[in-house]
């Protein structure tokens, strides 16, 4: 009885990170970024910066997965990026040669060639959208007057960023890629640099115990071995659980005598566990 006057708790709102709200833009509405996506270093941030290009210039670094707008004075605004197979052909110096929102995709022939179960439903194109792989805004890298096929743009795939990904030029999330889209006009020099430029103003990076990329550092070797372990405990705590309630189950159905097809058995796959009827 009295738990029926108990005031029922509100669920939590999700967090939302400044400059990573969702937005309205023209036909579609952008999510926010999960809270969860936007660790230590993978914003957007005003940082000291130690290149030597003009302010103005946009700096890749597909190694350090970072983007640079240079600005006055040593800083730089810093962009998390995501970076596919085709981000890593380019190296050296282009200008953005055209620029677009919410554009329209179309995968090479020889992706199509390669991956035809992917790319061949959309050999004729897909337009501008939330579930276009270009998402909100695209910059196009141009060399000596031609398209370089080498593409700065969105994504609403937010998972992705701050990792290497299967296919794809230099990832951003929506948000960033509205935001350095509104801040450099075409003909914008780009500066991709090389592994070389990278570990020297980069120093060298390390994936961490999550698939994150950060400094290769004593601490951080340190802190990834740490983390694995706690990983693993938090694995083996988690599958006992799992388990445990499913031998309660399973043992709920016997005293009930509730047919098998009726209580799925699980079925174990290597280390993973799924539940599933029996054949």
């Amino acid at each position: 009885m009295l738990a029926a006057c108990a005031s029922i708790p509100k669920p939590q709102e999700p967090v939302v990170v400044p400059g990573y709200e969702g937005i309205q833009d023209g036909a579609f509405f952008i999510e926010p970024v999960p809270e969860q996506y936007l660790f230590e270093s993978n914003r957007r941030t005003e940082v000291a910066y130690a290149g030597d290009e003009a302010p103005g210039t946009v700096v890749v670094d597909t190694y350090a997965r970072k983007l640079y707008l240079v600005g006055e004075g040593g800083t730089a605004t810093r962009y998390p990026i995501a970076v596919g197979r085709e981000g890593l052909s380019f190296r050296g110096n282009g200008v953005i040669g055209r620029k677009a929102e919410w554009p329209s995709w179309q995968p090479t022939a020889n992706m199509i060639r390669t991956r035809p179960d992917l790319y061949a439903a959309y050999a004729g194109g897909l337009p501008g959208g939330l579930q276009n792989p270009l998402g909100a805004r695209a910059l196009y890298l141009y060399r000596g007057g031609r398209d370089t096929m080498f593409r700065i743009h969105g994504t609403s795939d937010a998972a992705s960023i701050g990792h290497a990904t299967s296919a794809g030029c230099i990832r951003l999330f929506n948000q960033d890629a509205i935001d350095l889209y509104n801040k450099v006009p075409t003909g914008t020099r780009v500066k991709v640099r090389t592994e070389a430029e990278s570990l020297a103003l980069e120093g060298p990076q390390m994936i961490d115990a999550y698939g994150r990329l950060v400094p290769q550092t004593p601490e951080n070797i340190a802190k990834k071995q740490r983390d694995e372990i706690a990983i693993a405990k938090q694995e083996a705590q988690d599958r006992a659980a799992f388990e445990k309630a499913e031998r309660k189950r399973l043992a709920a159905c016997d005293r009930r005598g509730i047919a098998p097809e009726e209580c799925p058995r699980p079925v174990v796959s290597g280390t993973s566990v799924t539940v599933g009827t029996r054949g």
